[in-house]
């Protein structure tokens, strides 16, 4: 992919898998939702008591990974450190990021129901650095 498909490729919706270093034990692999927009850094939002949370401070390399899930394929997997985790969730970024998987009725209700478990989310910011990307459409498209 050249770098502007790259960029809007993690840019789209997608399901990330993060991984992360989990000393004594392989990395931790996980789902998340994610925001990102071109050029600047990718943002997840755990609840602070996670072994996510607690494997991710300032300095931490992860790896995040989006794909598609039918041929062909396409992926985008970046790797870089942990710039900030900010230890409050904005709530206009929880609602973008929860309308971005689940559309605006949806995520409205998926505020809702969460309501009460918000004030212990942090907001994890990511910088990507290194970056492999994969785009069949271009050999079997």
């Amino acid at each position: 992919m050249t770098v502007e498909e790259r960029e809007a490729f993690l840019a789209d919706v997608h399901i990330g898998v993060l991984g992360i270093t989990d000393p004594g034990h392989g990395p931790l692999t996980v789902p998340v939702w994610y925001a990102y927009e071109a050029g600047g850094l990718v943002t997840v939002m755990t609840a602070r008591g996670s072994r996510k949370a607690q494997l991710l401070e300032s300095g931490t390399r992860v790896s995040l990974c989006a794909q598609t899930e039918r041929a062909p394929y396409q992926y985008v997997s970046v790797e870089g450190p942990v710039v900030a985790v900010e230890e409050h969730a904005d709530e206009a970024e929880r609602r973008a990021i929860a309308e971005r998987y689940l559309g605006a009725e949806m995520g409205a209700l998926y505020l809702e129901a969460t309501a009460d478990t918000a004030a212990d989310e942090v907001t994890v910011r990511i910088r990507p650095e290194r970056w492999r990307t994969v785009d069949y459409n271009k050999q079997f498209g």
